[in-house]
């Protein structure tokens, strides 16, 4: 240990430049480390403490402001936006990488387009979901406007990183399954997919951080009902939604934390599972 420690000084010794990079690498990592234990760490010690059997109840009224039907409403929606987004972006992308030409002109196009739609904000979003779902097509505020707004939304997220996942498969393997008799359609599906799929999680974890998130979009689209929507058709609220309704009031604050708790542990729970799966699909494709 001393002796690497020697051999470190000597080099920085010999270029100053190096010790002042490395420096600014290490103050980076720290200061992203404190942001994050900051804003975890005062969210679980305001929030636990207030994390009652009341909030769980089934009905939301004044006096239990229960985060049960957000919840719920949170998990639908998720599931409906990826239902939506995740088929149409792996689609695509497959298209764009496996049988687009590289050079093409409608390529790049997709490309400054996918990029610039990552760009928009989220309220942006929300204006066109309330004026062509809400209004045009005639859903009104509901849980499949809100859908598929944020299926919009995270399309572009989850086309460009799949687009990446199946560009970092080796070409080997594809000339080894045509070398074999395979065709294009089974090589993709049997071969390339399978590899990408660690990749192709991470997007999908991301939009779903993003769903989860979400509130400006979900308030012109889905509306701020707080009851747990019977239908597709049906207004609600999902937790980041009611966590701004509850703050804006002014009286449940305390709320507003134990709330924020609970969305800390669904996006946990989301992102432990969803790595679970990707490495296991990971592992099995390796393995066969």
């Amino acid at each position: 240990m001393g002796k690497r420690l020697m051999q470190k000084w000597r080099f920085y010794r010999r270029d100053p430049k190096s010790l002042v990079l490395s420096g600014a690498v290490y103050l980076a990592a720290a200061l992203t480390m404190f942001a994050l234990l900051s804003v975890v760490g005062c969210i679980l010690i305001k929030g636990i403490p207030n994390l009652t059997p009341e909030l769980f109840e089934r009905n939301y009224t004044t006096e239990n402001v229960s985060l049960l039907p957000a919840l719920i409403n949170t998990l639908s929606i998720t599931g409906l936006s990826l239902l939506f987004a995740v088929p149409v972006g792996i689609g695509a992308a497959i298209y764009l990488t496996e049988y687009a030409s590289s050079g093409s002109k409608l390529v790049s196009a997709v490309g400054v387009t996918a990029e610039t739609l990552s760009g928009i904000p989220s309220i942006v979003y929300g204006l066109f979901g309330s004026l062509f779902f809400v209004k045009y097509l005639g859903f009104g505020l509901s849980l499949l406007s809100g859908a598929l707004t944020l299926g919009i939304m995270i399309l572009p997220l989850i086309m460009r990183t799949t687009e990446e996942a199946l560009r970092a498969v080796p070409d080997s393997y594809r000339e080894g399954s045509f070398g074999l008799g395979a065709g294009k359609l089974r090589t993709v599906f049997s071969i390339v997919l399978p590899c990408a799929v660690p990749g192709i999680l991470s997007g999908v974890i991301l939009g779903m951080g993003r769903i989860v998130g979400e509130s400006a979009a979900l308030i012109f689209t889905a509306g701020t009902v707080a009851e747990i929507a019977s239908g597709v058709f049906s207004s609600a609220r999902t937790l980041s939604v009611h966590m701004y309704a509850i703050s804006g009031e002014g009286m449940y604050i305390n709320q507003t934390y134990a709330t924020a708790v609970i969305l800390l542990i669904v996006v946990i729970l989301i992102n432990g599972i969803s790595n679970y799966i990707a490495k296991k699909i990971g592992g099995e494709a390796a393995n066969g």
